[in-house]
């Protein structure tokens, strides 16, 4: 490697090169002279690749019948080249922008769509709604079969200290006030159930609330409490969203097999909103949701559901109240 770089510096030299090349050094002036030839082949071989590149061509499209010029256009090898390689990539970005950013991704292995995620997500609760089923039932068939073959189960292990024994004789008999104030509550109660001036005051702790409008939809069964139907319920689109009436938190999110998933919402003032036969939940529980915020999506689950609709219950001071006195449908 050295004796080539200094064979390339005593080459590059030109007072030096002239020296050996004259009569007074026939081996110098052999040497340089065969690397001068060596350096010239190379020369002549790059040179004329580049020519062969750099040629220019015409590509003249005539008719056949008059030898008239219709077309012609001016080419090179190099710019051939150039065109295909930028064709290529253009090629290149074109697919893999179209794969990634249009509906077609779909069909490559390893890639879903919305639809088919909802539907594995809600496969998955109904799988495990039946494995709580089943282990449930197989508990209820164990203790069938312990009752049938006689094996009952063994009596409760009694405290280690029982202290039942001090409260023995002491009077559980009520007294006349008692009896008085129980007799005069109960009367309330009645009142206010008849009187609605009574129940708009019962309800005073959330006549100034503003509730948002869950779903828009046409009410197809109202809230009746002789039928036990403690809610109302509302027809809407398919894959709908649900929003939340008021501020609140998620205190329970789950599945049923009468009524679907269920959603519901503690409110303040001891107010609570339920939403059932939902398909999807887009809250869990211990979330914290805000008045018209999306919290699931309209479904159709639930063996009492016969159809895509939400049903819609409101609960205070642990009643049933009817939603339409105060939210507009």
């Amino acid at each position: 490697m050295y004796f080539l770089l200094w064979l390339h510096f005593l080459n590059s030299g030109t007072k030096l090169r002239k020296l050996c090349l004259s009569y007074k050094f026939p081996i110098g002036k052999f040497f340089f002279a065969s690397l001068s030839a060596l350096e010239n082949k190379k020369n002549k071989r790059f040179g004329r690749l580049r020519t062969i590149l750099r040629s220019k061509y015409r590509l003249v499209i005539l008719n056949d019948s008059t030898f008239s010029e219709k077309f012609s256009i001016r080419l090179s090898p190099q710019g051939l080249l150039i065109g295909f390689s930028a064709a290529t990539i253009l090629f290149i970005l074109l697919v893999i922008s179209t794969v990634a950013f249009t509906p077609l991704r779909e069909y490559i292995p390893g890639y879903g769509n919305i639809a088919e995620r909802k539907q594995i997500l809600q496969l998955n609760l109904k799988a495990d709604s039946l494995e709580r089923t089943l282990e449930s039932r197989e508990v209820y068939l164990k203790n069938l079969l312990n009752v049938f073959n006689g094996n009952a189960e063994g009596k409760s292990p009694r405290p280690t200290r029982d202290t039942s024994g001090k409260y023995s004789l002491g009077n559980a008999t009520p007294s006349k006030t008692d009896i008085e104030f129980r007799e005069t509550y109960e009367k309330e109660k009645q009142n206010e159930k008849s009187n609605p001036s009574s129940i708009n005051q019962a309800y005073s702790g959330i006549g100034g609330s503003v509730f948002f409008t869950p779903v828009k939809g046409l009410i197809t069964t109202s809230f009746n409490i002789p039928d036990q139907h403690y809610g109302v319920d509302i027809v809407t689109r398919p894959e709908e969203t649900i929003k939340s009436t008021l501020d609140g938190t998620v205190i329970y999110a789950s599945f049923s097999a009468s009524d679907g998933n269920v959603l519901q919402i503690q409110h303040t003032n001891n107010l609570i909103s339920i939403y059932k036969h939902c398909s999807v939940f887009l809250k869990k529980t211990g979330d914290r949701v805000k008045s018209g915020e999306v919290i699931a999506i309209v479904g159709n689950t639930g063996e009492k559901s016969n159809g895509p609709h939400l049903h819609f219950e409101l609960w205070f001071n642990g009643s049933p109240i009817n939603p339409q006195e105060f939210v507009a449908f």
